[in-house]
């Protein structure tokens, strides 16, 4: 659980680490984002990594008086919010981030893991707000979560909780970058969605045409975006791969709820932009798997509403908690 929250501190900044880009902004109490700065990420390793966040952190010193950063960070974080202890998309292992930043900068720092950064974002200024019993589900180009009982985040006891994207839901299945088989994020995300479009356009070509258009004319050359605006247009391929999605993502909630019973699913990931074409058939899944269906209250399912800042304002809300 959290520690105290500092109701008499001010604003603090908020960082999001990304593979592709660092941003760092500034947020006030009540989550608004009154300045905001994006960078390159422009290499991997920690010692790059941590010198830009306070860069970034020491430009909006400048023009405003900060008293604390928060950072999500992609990956295990100890459960003292100080070290990073595994980040494979970074390359990271046993980083202690915390000290390096307060090293430069001057100021205190709590570490967070990004996805349960962006479920506090969503819940204290959201789409999960009132909602004290909820579940972030962050579908990216995998996925991740983070959980929320009794109005605190709840991180486990080394702070690994909620690793969704990692539950095996086909053993012996697709080969994850975890080094398992079968998890869930091989079937409900990103890649999961741009894998089974490829697969489809190559099989129904004729019926592809409006999304292969919008690439290089191959089904190889088929990403994300290509998936997301045919499908909007109406293309039958497209549609049937968020089909597939959707229904992997409604099966998976249904398993998460049997565990935690929440109150609220919050959707949010650069998947959830998609929006009803997402929704529909995962609200539908969910409702056909989830144990008792008929004999209890199920959690409402929303998508987020702070886009791709909810990391950036829940870090910067989270630090406010030491």
């Amino acid at each position: 659980m959290l520690s105290r929250y500092r109701e008499t501190m001010g604003l603090t900044v908020g960082v999001d680490i990304g593979g592709t880009k660092i941003a760092a902004g500034v947020v006030d109490e009540q989550g608004e984002i009154l300045a905001r700065k994006r960078v390159a990420t422009a290499g991997r390793s920690a010692e790059t990594v941590e010198r830009t966040v306070s860069d970034l952190v020491k430009q909006l010193q400048r023009d405003f008086d900060i008293e604390a950063i928060g950072i999500g960070a992609a990956g295990f974080v100890d459960e003292k919010r100080s070290r990073v202890n595994f980040a494979p998309n970074l390359g990271w292992r046993d980083e202690p981030l915390r000290m390096a930043v307060e090293s430069a900068t001057g100021l205190p720092v709590v570490i967070e893991n990004d996805a349960n950064a962006a479920a506090w974002g969503e819940y204290r200024f959201g789409a999960g707000r009132g909602s004290d019993y909820l579940v972030a589900i962050t579908v990216g180009t995998g996925i991740g979560g983070g959980i929320i009982t009794e109005g605190a985040l709840y991180r486990g006891r080394y702070g690994a909780a909620a690793e969704f994207g990692h539950l095996s839901v086909d053993p012996g299945g697709r080969p994850c970058g975890c080094g398992n088989r079968g998890c869930w994020e091989q079937y409900a995300s990103g890649n999961a969605l741009v894998r089974e479009a490829r697969y489809l356009a190559s099989e129904r070509r004729t019926e592809a045409e409006k999304m292969l258009d919008l690439g290089d004319g191959t089904p190889e050359g088929v990403q994300g975006v290509h998936v997301s605006t045919a499908a909007r247009e109406g293309d039958p391929v497209a549609l049937a791969a968020f089909d597939f999605v959707s229904r992997w993502l409604g099966q998976g909630m249904a398993d998460v709820a049997a565990i935690l019973d929440p109150e609220c699913f919050v959707i949010g990931g650069g998947v959830s932009e998609a929006g009803d074409i997402l929704l529909g058939s995962t609200v539908r899944a969910f409702g056909e798997s989830v144990t008792g269906r008929d004999h209890r209250t199920l959690p409402k399912i929303v998508v987020a509403q702070l886009g791709n800042a909810a990391g950036l304002v829940g870090a910067a809300d989270l630090a406010r908690y030491r």
